[in-house]
């Protein structure tokens, strides 16, 4: 036999779960305001961290270093003049020979 306290629980759980499936207006409006007041302020929260850490960032890119082990390339890539990536992005992708034209 079960002890009162788990049959209690029990009980209190079922309800619950019943209530939920029945009008469960009571859990729909727990979740709004908990989006309100959770949520949009994190990501107002997030939002801001972003943009302070974009205010504190350094334009000025690292110095070229000419790794071995970066940037082998043992065959052409199939497009374009073959040293270039698909997705390449001549202001943060460098070629083995160094970044392309003037940086800013």
């Amino acid at each position: 036999m079960a002890s009162p306290a788990s049959m209690a629980a029990r009980r209190v759980l079922s309800a619950a779960s019943h209530a939920g499936h029945e009008g469960g207006s009571g859990v729909s409006r727990t979740w709004k305001i908990l989006s309100f007041v959770l949520a949009l302020p994190g990501v107002a929260v997030c939002i801001a961290n972003a943009y302070m850490k974009m205010q504190q960032h350094s334009h000025e890119p690292p110095e070229f270093v000419a790794y071995s082990h970066l940037r082998i390339r043992t065959k052409k890539w199939p497009w374009g003049d073959g040293n270039h990536s698909l997705f390449h992005n001549p202001h943060e992708n460098a070629l083995p020979e160094g970044y392309e034209g003037p940086r800013h």
